[in-house]
This record gives C-alpha cells, sequence and structure tokens, in this order.
C-alpha cells in the first residue's frame, strides 16, 4: 500500500487486523475512523491515537540466538559421548583383548582365567624366558587345551613394542612352521598393574634347543639322528622362505636360534618368538616396525648377522646367516658362544676347517642314531656308506654359505629349501639300499 502513489483513500475499520501501521504513503493522511475496529494495529501516525507497537530484536541477535543453542546443545551431547567412551573403556580395561591370527573369534578370556591355567604363573609351570617374557604351560577352557602363555615383562624396556610388533607379524600369516598364536591379551593384573601376554599353541616336544644341549646327564636320551636333523632344518628353511618371499608385507624375524624353534608331537619344527620382528617396506630397502631404539635391538650374540655390529640396515640375508649358525649348531652339537671359540675362530671357520676329512671329528655323535632308534655311536656309526656321510657334508656345505661373513655371498633360502629337500631324498635312498644289502 505504502508503494501505491495513485490510491487517495484506504478504509481498513473492522478488518480484525494486526501489526505496524506504516506512516508513509497513503497512510500519511488516514483517519482514526478508517482503523477501527482493528484492536491488533499499533504505530501509525499520531492522530490515529494507536498504542506504540513493542521493539523488534533484529534478524542478526536471532540469528546469534539460534546459533548460541544449537552449540550448547551440541557441547552437551558431546561431553555426554565422551563420558559414556570413558566409562566403557574404564569396562573393557577388565578384560582381555583377544586378536585371532586367522581372522576367526576368539572367546575373550581375563587376567584371572589365564592365572587359573597357569596356577598363578607358578614355577612349576615356567618352560622358558626370553628377553621381554616368560612363558609358562597352562590349560585353558572346558576341554583343558594346553597352551603356552608368554607373559611380557613391561618393565623391561622395549617390552610393549615388543608386544606389538609380535601381534603385528602374526596377525595376518599362516603357515604350518609358524607357531600359531591363539590370543593376545592386555589387561591388568588384581593390583591393577598393566598386563599383556601372548597365548600360543603348546609344543609338547619343547626347543631346538632342549633338544641339542640336554644336561649330562640326560645327554643318552637324544634322539635327534641326522634325518631328524634335516627335516627340521627344511621346516625352518620352508618358514623362512614364506616370511621372505610369500607374506603380503615381507618379515624380518631378526632373532633365529634353536630357543625359538619349537617341536610339536610329530617333531615337525615352528618358528616362534616375533618379538624383535621387522616388517619390510615394498621397496625393501629398509625395515619399518617397532624400533626399539636408535641402535636397535638385531639379534643374539653368535646368531645376528655381523654387518649389523656395523651398523647396517637389516634384511633377509641376516635372517639366512642366522639360519646358517643354526644349521651348524645342529649338526655339530657346539653353540656358537662355545669357549672353543675365541680370537679368529668361530664357528664357521671351525667347520671349515674340518670338511670334507675330519667331519666325523667334528659332528654330533648322537647324529648317528638310526631312524626310529637310539643305538649308540659305536654300533650306528659302522653302519653308515660313504654316501651317507656325503649327505651329512652335503648339510655341512649349506651351513657355510648361509653363515658367510659377505650378505652379498649367501645363499639364496629358496635354494636352500630345494637342495635340503634334495639331501633328504638321495640320504633316504642310500639308507634303504643299505638296509635292503644288509637283508
Amino acid at each position: 500500500m505504502v508503494n501505491f502513489p495513485v490510491l487517495q483513500t484506504l478504509n481498513l475499520s473492522f478488518n480484525n487486523l494486526e501489526g505496524d501501521v506504516p506512516v508513509e504513503g497513503v497512510f500519511r493522511n488516514v483517519s482514526a475512523g478508517e482503523v477501527k475496529g482493528n484492536t491488533g494495529l499499533c504505530g501509525g501516525i499520531q492522530v490515529l491515537h494507536l498504542p506504540a507497537c513493542p521493539i523488534q530484536r533484529s534478524k542478526k541477535h536471532k540469528k546469534l540466538k539460534l546459533i548460541l543453542a544449537i552449540s550448547i546443545a551440541a557441547a552437551f551431547c558431546l561431553t555426554l559421548f565422551s563420558l559414556m567412551t570413558l566409562s566403557w573403556l574404564k569396562k573393557s580395561k577388565k578384560k582381555c583383548l583377544s586378536i585371532s591370527t586367522y581372522g576367526t573369534p576368539n572367546q575373550k578370556i581375563s587376567y584371572k582365567e589365564l592365572h587359573n591355567a597357569t596356577d598363578g604363573f607358578s614355577l612349576k609351570n615356567l618352560i622358558g624366558s626370553g628377553s621381554f617374557g616368560s612363558v609358562y604351560k597352562g590349560k585353558l577352557g572346558p576341554n583343558e587345551t594346553h597352551v603356552a602363555v608368554k607373559v611380557i615383562n613391561l618393565q623391561k624396556q622395549g617390552a610393549s613394542k615388543s608386544f606389538i610388533a609380535e601381534c603385528e607379524a602374526l596377525r595376518n600369516i599362516r603357515h604350518r612352521n609358524l607357531v600359531k598364536i591363539l590370543t593376545a591379551c592386555s589387561s591388568i593384573d588384581f593390583e591393577g598393574n598393566d598386563f599383556k601376554a601372548l597365548v600360543y599353541e603348546f609344543m609338547p616336544n619343547g626347543s631346538l634347543e632342549m633338544q641339542l644341549h640336554l644336561e649330562d646327564g640326560l645327554k643318552q636320551l637324544r634322539s635327534l639322528n641326522l634325518l631328524q636333523r634335516i627335516n627340521i632344518a627344511i621346516d625352518v628353511a620352508s618358514a623362512l622362505l614364506y616370511l621372505h618371499n610369500h607374506c603380503q608385507t615381507p618379515i624380518i624375524h631378526c632373532d633365529l636360534k634353536p630357543s625359538n624353534i619349537l617341536l610339536d608331537d610329530d617333531m615337525i619344527a615352528h618358528i616362534s618368538d616375533f618379538g624383535l620382528a621387522r616388517l619390510l617396506s615394498k621397496s625393501r630397502k629398509e625395515a619399518f616396525l617397532n624400533q626399539l631404539s636408535s641402535a636397535g635391538i638385531k639379534g643374539t650374540v653368535g646368531y645376528a648377522a655381523p654387518e649389523y655390529g656395523m651398523g647396517s640396515q637389516l634384511s633377509t640375508n641376516g635372517d639366512v646367516y642366522s639360519f646358517g649358525i643354526l644349521l651348524l649348531e645342529m649338526l655339530t652339537g657346539r653353540k656358537p658362544t662355545n669357549k672353543l671359540f675365541k680370537d679368529d675362530l668361530n664357528l664357521h671357520n671351525f667347520v671349515k676347517l674340518a670338511l670334507p676329512g675330519r667331519v666325523m671329528e667334528i659332528v654330533d655323535h648322537s647324529i648317528f642314531n638310526k631312524v626310529g632308534e637310539n643305538d649308540n655311536m659305536v654300533s650306528s656309526w659302522s653302519d653308515w656308506t660313504s654316501g651317507q656321510i656325503e649327505c651329512l657334508i652335503s648339510v655341512f656345505h649349506i651351513g657355510l654359505a648361509c653363515s658367510a661373513q659377505s650378505s652379498i655371498d649367501r645363499m639364496d633360502m629358496n635354494r636352500v629349501a630345494l637342495e635340503l629337500l634334495s639331501i633328504k631324498r638321495k640320504f633316504l635312498w642310500k639308507l634303504n639300499v643299505t638296509g635292503k644289502a644288509q637283508e
């Protein structure tokens, strides 16, 4: 109406109108009689005698009020969500977190269950200890399944990273010669202290270390003959070949030694303890994961590759070196840290100097036990043919080739596995021929 200049008169009486009456246009000359009967009107020119209109709040003010209301509501919701999350985390910490190596769900177990399964982590159930923890034998579940529980010593520097590294390394890998992790536990103990543990399949025949280095009073019980040692070597080589070449992300074990080789009921070997394992980048130029310090922990004295001591990068060749030393130890029965080895003499040179003519002087004599028997050395050594001794020397040569001082001179693990299988077939053939000749 204000914008219609041709409009001369306007009668709005008795229309029950409401709102602010303008003071421009036709409304400058309107009379009181023309707006009567509209009690809801306000403002306008003075002659209309209408009540004053209430002050209108600006749109900007209304917008600020709306924003403030939304902000307060959002803050309240966020606070409520945070409180609920903290409450959930507090409750969940009381139980163990379970993971599956192979993607199948595992029942969560509590610290209390692991405590009961191992009789309170008693010394009678202690079956081994390592750099970052102790391993206990236990029984879990209604079927009392035998398990090995590795309790991480969180007081040790780097132990938590070791726990994470082992979980990460074993999470997505599967091989018959790798130890199977059943679940991992990250919880608190009865005193409120942090508790971390890994639960593995139990290996009834213990470690290769136990088999090779029994105490003096039990040495007569040793039964690992050459064929069994070759089988174990093939198992370990197969596992390393898988870790280095057939995993989605290649893995370096970094701590291969007899105590980390476990034997099941059938004397099948399984590599264990991935606490120092590293994942390789796709370029394979550097290892990443769980670098515990600037220097890094790169294995055990005697088994760690010599280039690591000079600050070289971790590589699969380091595992090959450890395998070579492991193989020489299996054949000689001597640890690389034996007191015999000092100055320039080490296990590698000790074997190299003796081959081939003096092989019988350095070999572990219990290796001559007949397959499936525990004959003493004298009665079984005489049964060996020159062909079988050649097989023994061939295995020694593989150990030497893998433990070469220079990493580029070491044998490829694929070739190692193939040659060991070839030696095994040759040895069995020689054994079969000898058996028929004796008949």
